[in-house]
């Protein structure tokens, strides 16, 4: 069984057993994927609210924070970095589809 958390360092990567801000290895990437960057509306678990997700990034989290710092400035709105995926406050999927190529990405709706 492996190690999860220490007194001495508290919480430990589970792939290197590290602590966590001295991690080295692979966790801190993200998964692989197929190029393109979704965009979708969620409304499930969220109490009726709308949030828009966009996933399928590529890059570690500092190149996933930096875009979700733009993408919040050009909207106006709150959001966060989650799990890989950006999840922005409010409907702003077709806008952000359309930011997103500007940008230079590969992007396209998904989901209903």
């Amino acid at each position: 069984m492996a190690l999860v958390y220490s007194t001495e360092s508290g919480r430990l990567c589970e792939g290197c057993e590290y602590p966590i801000n001295q991690c080295c290895c692979q966790a801190k990437q993200a998964p692989e994927n197929d190029g393109v960057i979704r965009v979708q509306r969620e409304k499930k678990g969220r109490a009726g609210k709308t949030v828009t997700v966009i996933s399928g990034l590529q890059g570690d989290k500092k190149v996933l924070s930096d875009l979700c710092k733009k993408v919040k400035k050009r909207f106006g709105c709150g959001g966060a970095v989650k799990n890989w995926n950006i999840e922005l406050q409010g409907d702003l999927a077709e806008q952000s589809v359309k930011y997103l190529e500007e940008l230079g990405h590969n992007a396209k709706q998904s989901g209903g």
